[in-house]
């Protein structure tokens, strides 16, 4: 234990010496002075704590030497308890507090009165001290958490940005390859084109779908990802899955099986698309980790209360199961079974960590049964509403569009492929269309020509397409502050999105786009507009 300084200033010898043996104990150091003088420098130059000063004093009285160390910051915090023979009037008890003292002693000293007197105190600077301490520690324990934050959110910043330029960089030759192969589709192919056309299109989906495996999984760490349920056809969406992952099951010879419940209802809320996620990540993987057997999609009707029921989904495989070890393991980001398992199978190690996040949005646990060597089984239950009456659904022709050759549009698009997909697009559209490569050709474009929109890339030498956007609707071209403008943007972050709107544009159209989408957007911005 740390020990506490008291000083003890008085004239007399004698009285020093007695006060000594009252105060001997462990846990103190007395230092002693005749003199109030020395007793400045010492409380100067030691950690005091605790002053006993006598009132009467030859050169310098107690009340003095108090009011120099109370006027001093490095002595000002020591307790002084004045020890006096002169009369107890109030007169005298007023000056002494009034000068910064604590308490008074009054001699003859009672040796049990002292000796309480100064414990109480010591035990005071004690508490004050660790008091200071626990605030020094809270303070720089402050000071680490406010770095913390500041570290936290300046490695946000820098994840968001980083994901939203390489969503774009990625997105872009993929958006371009797609455009590509479906205009390719249209042409005059053989039998064996149409296959390797259909591999190219499977490729590109792949593709697309590890980056926006990484993109939902940002998402989902940032809190920025949500459930929307919506009248979903169950039986319909399992089929769909396991149609959609036939070819490969046939591929590795294995049976691929659906086994659905006669007590499930046909239609449920749920968010069809997240749901349909899970799954394919789920037997997809079973797939992959299948050389033999099958792989089965299970679904049970496990519980009904009044018109909800909670559902089990299992996915069952003979694959290569996993070890006892390693099954947390597996649910981490970035992270496989073992090291083998990427260099045997591939992949990212992002799968069943959005499916577990993602299963545990929409309320429910994933869950895994397995053995190594002899196949895997996951697992989830959920809750979902039954849905009496499924609303018909509203097909539209996709594949046929109207010509609106009214129209004339201003495209701003430096990559080339993607600049000869839109063209294309727009021509089969009977569009007129004026195509630049970045936002300064964009904005000097629109300053000598009159179009109905503008069509703007967000990423682009020169001048990037909100800087572009920011200077029309500030006048660069008089009188077309308000012309609509839709922009291209491989970055599909929430916040990009919000950027986009907050500098000037009317609409986000995310790459690759739907070409249903565009259609509808060039429609609604223009509508009924004309050209002569």
């Amino acid at each position: 234990m740390e020990k506490i300084n008291i000083l003890i200033v008085d004239d007399r010898p004698e009285n020093i010496i007695a006060l000594e043996a009252l105060l001997q104990r462990d846990d103190i150091n007395i230092i002693s002075t005749t003199n109030p003088n020395e007793a400045l420098k010492l409380s100067w130059e030691m950690d005091i704590a605790i002053g006993l000063i006598d009132v009467q004093m030859p050169e310098m009285d107690g009340f003095e030497l108090v009011e120099i160390l109370k006027s001093n910051p490095r002595t000002k915090d020591i307790l002084i308890i004045f020890v006096t023979a002169i009369s107890k009037e109030t007169k005298y008890a007023v000056r002494g507090l009034n000068t910064g003292a604590v308490d008074y002693l009054y001699k003859p000293l009672d040796p049990f009165v002292t000796s309480a007197k100064v414990d109480s105190f010591i035990q005071f600077v004690r508490n004050q001290r660790e008091l200071k301490k626990k605030n020094k520690e809270l303070e720089a324990y402050q000071k680490e958490l406010i770095l913390a934050k500041k570290h936290a959110e300046q490695g946000k910043r820098i994840k968001e940005n980083f994901l939203a330029s390489m969503s774009h960089e990625l997105r872009t030759p993929i958006n371009g390859i797609i455009g590509i192969a479906h205009l390719l589709a249209k042409t005059d192919l053989s039998e064996e084109q149409h296959e390797m056309l259909k591999l190219l299109a499977i490729s590109s989906d792949s593709l697309l779908g590890v980056i926006n495996d990484i993109l939902d999984l940002s998402k989902i760490e940032a809190g920025k990802f949500k459930i929307t349920r919506t009248e979903t056809d169950l039986p319909r969406l399992c089929d769909s899955v396991v149609n959609l992952l036939s070819i490969r099951a046939k591929e590795k010879n294995l049976r691929l099986i659906t086994e659905l419940d006669p007590m499930l209802p046909n239609q449920i809320l749920a968010d069809s698309l997240r749901l349909n996620q899970i799954l394919m990540n789920l037997i997809g993987n079973a797939v992959k980790f299948t050389s033999e057997g099958s792989v089965t999609l299970r679904v049970e009707a496990i519980d009904f209360k009044g018109n909800s029921v909670k559902l089990r989904f299992l996915v069952i495989d003979t694959g290569i199961g996993i070890a006892k070890e390693n099954t947390e393991k597996i649910f981490e980001t970035f992270e496989q079974a073992d090291d083998n398992t990427t260099i045997n199978f591939g992949g990212t190690g992002l799968g069943l960590s959005i499916v577990k996040n993602l299963t545990k949005l929409k309320g429910g646990t994933l869950q895994v049964q397995s053995k190594l060597g002899s196949g895997t089984t996951f697992s989830f239950e959920n809750w979902y509403q039954i849905v009496k009456e499924l609303k018909p659904l509203i097909k539209s022709n996709k594949k046929n569009f109207e010509p609106l050759p009214h129209l004339k549009v201003l495209v701003a698009e430096d990559n080339p492929i993607n600049k000869f997909l839109i063209i294309r697009i727009l021509k089969d559209w009977e569009i007129d269309a004026d195509v630049v490569e970045n936002g300064k050709e964009a904005i000097d474009k629109l300053k000598l020509n009159d179009y109905d929109i503008i069509l703007m890339d967000t990423f682009m030498p020169v001048m990037n397409g909100l800087d572009a956007i920011k200077h029309i609707r500030g006048g660069y071209a008089p009188g077309k502050e308000s012309i609509p403008i839709i922009t291209f943007s491989a970055a599909v972050m929430d916040n990009d999105k919000k950027t986009a709107i907050e500098a000037g544009a009317n609409d986000v159209v995310g790459k690759p786009f739907d070409l249903e989408t565009l259609h509808n957007k060039l429609t609604m911005y223009t509508d009924g507009k004309t050209r002569l």
